[in-house]
């Protein structure tokens, strides 16, 4: 159902319907929550986009290919560079992001791995001619890494909200970092770089970087103490970092970077794996360290995928929620803080994917997609748990007259209990209440002006409302 648009008061609320409901089924191979989109795909590793309507999927073995807005996976690669990947285990074509100028300059940049184990941070640029297809011996190789071992390349980077390109190293490899590269910082490994493309020879280091005058640490360091950032990303919304790290062999872990972060942040592997000390020898004080926001226990699950957040649909129970999945169990969960806590949620569990990568359209649709299925998921937001019969219905939301207050009237005269929330755009609770009384009131006249999110549930039905002050 799409959002009726109602005016309340002149220069005081609008109030924009919608129904959800937050209500999942259980099966373990359950679809209901995500719609397929396109299928047939090898190894894929990274979905993104260049500012279009079209997908971009990374194959690990060393090319491109471009899935159009109705799910055709084109026959012929974006880029195949195929002559110059190393592509086995942890290897190959593993990142890929485009310019903020691409629909003006052609430029993108991917990150593999290359002849002696060595990861390349390259540009190329797409064919003048064609914007299907990129031209192979336009490569600028921006950074060259040696990894010290075969595993543990990391793999991601993206453009940030500030225009420069971050980078997500690994530790270098082997099982518990054993040359403490993470917590080196003269070298690159186990790190998040970030740096300025747009200057320099073959680029420059940006003037806020946390260790930009520093004689002991790598200017080109963002954050240190990483051990797999295998997928990190940027909230579109709100410019928060969100790094899922891949764990040792006990905890997988979730961390986010706010966005006014001015850097410098120490994850703290291999100190810690998670919250839990691994080998804190020569390690600086936990008190310095930044923990992470989330973790979970290896068993069933194994290898933890970072995704982004949800920022589609406004009106979607998920709204504003970060997705993220492990490659083992097929298992989607979403995070989103309520007061001062994380809280976890669910999604669903589709066995048979081993899914190793999200990604999102320029439109803010969301995607997952798995290695061992080759197929394209879409994450269906605005339809995301809802049955039918579990819609509420009749209840009223207004604005009482010549005041601030927001009244609700559920038509509920039996005294079922109604619990009722209010979040601001990033998901942060406002306000909240449980009532039994048929109608229910509260004061908006301290909320700035903005966008919110009014919840109510009665008897397992729920009502989503945005209210826009």
């Amino acid at each position: 159902m799409k959002p009726l648009h109602r005016i309340i008061s002149i220069s005081f609320f609008i109030l924009i319907f919608s129904t959800a409901s937050c209500q999942k089924t259980q099966s373990e191979n359950n679809i209901e929550n995500m719609e397929l989109f396109a299928s047939g795909l090898s190894n894929p590793v990274c979905i993104t986009n260049a500012g279009d309507n079209r997908l971009f999927v990374v194959d690990q073995a060393g090319y491109i290919r471009i899935v159009d807005s109705d799910g055709i996976v084109r026959t012929q690669p974006f880029l195949d560079i195929r002559d110059r990947v190393t592509f086995g285990g942890e290897r190959g074509l593993l990142g890929l992001a485009f310019h903020p100028g691409y629909k003006t300059n052609g430029f993108f940049y991917v990150n593999y791995v290359g002849a002696g184990d060595i990861t390349n941070i390259s540009r190329f640029k797409v064919n003048s001619g064609n914007p299907e297809i990129a031209d192979p011996t336009s490569e600028l190789k921006i950074m060259t890494i040696t990894q010290p071992y075969s595993n543990h390349n990391g793999g991601t980077l993206c453009f940030g909200p500030d225009g420069y390109l971050y980078i997500g190293l690994g530790d270098g490899g082997s099982g518990g970092d054993p040359g403490n590269r993470s917590q080196n910082p003269m070298t690159l490994l186990g790190k998040m770089l970030r740096i300025d493309i747009n200057s320099g020879n073959p680029y420059s280091i940006p003037s806020t970087n946390p260790f930009l005058n520093s004689t002991t640490t790598l200017p080109e360091i963002w954050s240190l103490g990483l051990r797999n950032p295998w997928k990190f990303s940027f909230d579109r919304l709100t410019g928060d970092m969100w790094i899922a790290d891949v764990g040792q062999n006990a905890i997988e872990e979730v961390n986010m970077q706010p966005a006014n972060s001015k850097g410098g942040e120490n994850y703290g592997w291999r100190c810690y794996e998670g919250n839990q000390t691994y080998n804190t020898s020569g390690c600086a004080a936990a008190s310095t360290l930044t923990f992470p926001v989330y973790t979970y226990p290896q068993g069933t699950d194994c290898s933890v995928t970072g995704g982004y957040v949800y920022r589609e649909d406004v009106s979607s129970a998920y709204y504003g929620h970060y997705f993220f999945t492990d490659y083992c169990s097929d298992r989607i969960w979403t995070l989103h803080k309520v007061g001062e806590n994380w809280v976890k949620e669910d999604f669903g569990r589709f066995t048979g994917n081993n899914f190793s990568t999200f990604g999102e359209g320029s439109d803010g649709k969301l995607y997952v997609s798995g290695r061992g299925s080759g197929k394209i998921y879409r994450v269906v937001g605005n339809t995301t748990g809802i049955n039918a019969s579990n819609i509420l219905s009749g209840v009223k939301i207004i604005q009482v007259p010549n005041s601030n207050k927001i009244r609700i009237e559920t038509g509920q005269n039996n005294r079922q209990e109604i619990q009722i929330s209010l979040s601001d755009i990033k998901g942060t609770v406002l306000h909240q209440a449980t009532t039994s009384g048929a109608n229910y009131e509260f004061d908006a006249g301290k909320l700035a002006f903005g966008t919110y999110i009014l919840n109510i549930v009665i008897d397992g039905k729920k009502m989503t409302q945005k209210l826009i002050k």
